[in-house]
């Protein structure tokens, strides 16, 4: 985690995405969220629109490292997501990326769902790294990727993965990765499936077929990633 996120942008928020609902939702307060927690797919109240170029290059690199994991029999991977909030005021607000308006909002979008909840408003901690390098690096799939951050809302009382676009934009740097590739689906992992199988919907747990994992990671992540119109 430490390498992916060897950017000279400071990391604001932190995602660690599989694609499964199961206990994929922060169980930290929303006062105790700080840029090193690391958030889960619950959690995440963004779609990320990038660059035509960029998001055509994502998709292809995705589906290959997908199919040569599925290939291998590995599951429980995900796709570890850093931001960088790129417009903020001296006080750590975010501004929109349309106007120079500011908005307090909380960072994460597992709780009440109003208009006043939708991004991070960055604590002194978060802003004792730069918000802009001295040097601007340059971009390369995965790394400094800029894009905007289009906030979500999901309906109250219900666990979507994906909530529903608010038209609400917020100018980003990503930085992305997939990690947790050594896992197979090994006798261990045949038998978690098996167990949570008879307590839960089987398709929101986190061990399942490597096909089937493959396909709801895509799925998933073709769903949070899309090319800005």
């Amino acid at each position: 985690m430490g390498n992916l996120f060897c950017t000279q942008y400071a990391i604001h928020r932190r995602f660690d995405l599989k694609g499964s609902s199961h206990g994929r939702l922060t169980d930290k307060p929303e006062s105790e969220i700080e840029a090193t927690t690391t958030l889960k797919d619950l959690d995440l109240n963004y779609i990320f629109r990038m660059q035509k170029s960029w998001f055509q290059e994502f998709c292809s690199q995705v589906d290959r490292d997908c199919d040569f994991l599925e290939h291998e029999r590995i599951m429980d991977y995900s796709l570890l997501v850093g931001i960088h909030f790129r417009d903020m005021s001296r006080s750590g607000k975010l501004l929109h990326a349309d106007a120079n308006v500011s908005a307090d909002r909380s960072p994460i979008g597992n709780g009440d769902q109003t208009s006043d909840r939708a991004a991070p408003r960055l604590s002194t901690t978060d802003l004792d790294t730069p918000s802009y390098p001295i040097r601007w690096p340059s971009a390369r799939l995965g790394s400094n990727i800029p894009a905007r951050a289009e906030v979500t809302m999901r309906n109250n009382g219900e666990a979507q993965l994906v909530g529903e676009p608010t038209g609400e934009y917020y100018d980003v740097v990503l930085v992305f990765g997939i990690i947790d590739i050594l896992q197979d689906y090994d006798i261990s992992k045949k038998l978690e499936h098996a167990y949570k199988s008879f307590q839960y919907n089987p398709s929101a747990i986190s061990a399942v077929d490597p096909r089937q994992y493959s396909k709801r990671f895509r799925d998933f992540i073709f769903r949070i990633f899309t090319e800005d119109a």
